[in-house]
């Protein structure tokens, strides 16, 4: 086996990217501080396509140096939006039937590898403060909390891997249900 170049993994230029469609999802950073965490969130979100990311609270925005050395230039490539209130844009992006869901441990929460996407509606998935988690206000008011099952001793992930494995599987449901 052989490393392929960077010339070789066929992706697409800026231009090509803005035109290319979306996986109608969402991702909702809320209150997020470390900023290599929202920079990573916007790699793994350009790599899947990602529809747009809205930064909320005190989430740091582009182009913040510790963002762009972290997202590798993603800030360009993906939409995005800073919105301070998190509880008026879910009031909002609900009115517009968007599909809530947030990545939290709750009661009765849906594990990941159980959670089926709503094909038909646009799906929003929030992330929150990487001590506090997802704001109480935000989990009463979704349409589901999603939770990554983990088999360890800590009690929760890093944020940027929690997006990481949520995009990817939710990016796998969305692909999967193209070729049906």
């Amino acid at each position: 086996m052989r490393k392929l170049e960077n010339s070789e993994l066929s992706r697409l230029d800026l231009n090509a990217f803005k035109g290319a469609n979306k996986i109608p999802v969402y991702i909702i950073l809320d209150s997020v501080r470390s900023h290599q965490n929202v920079g990573s969130v916007f790699r793994t979100s350009d790599a899947f396509r990602i529809e747009k990311i809205f930064l909320c609270g005190i989430t740091g925005t582009p182009p913040h140096r510790d963002i762009q050395k972290t997202a590798l230039g993603a800030t360009e490539s993906v939409t995005w939006e800073y919105r301070e209130n998190i509880d008026e844009l879910i009031q909002e992006l609900k009115l517009l039937n968007v599909y809530i869901a947030s990545i939290e441990q709750a009661e009765n929460a849906c594990f990941l590898n159980a959670f089926e996407i709503p094909i038909e509606q646009k799906l929003a998935l929030v992330f929150g403060n990487e001590v506090d988690g997802v704001a109480q206000s935000v989990v009463s008011t979704s349409d589901t909390v999603i939770e990554i099952p983990q088999f360890g001793t800590k009690h929760s992930l890093n944020i940027s891997v929690s997006a990481g494995i949520v995009i990817w599987e939710i990016g796998k449901q969305y692909i999967n249900s193209l070729k049906q």
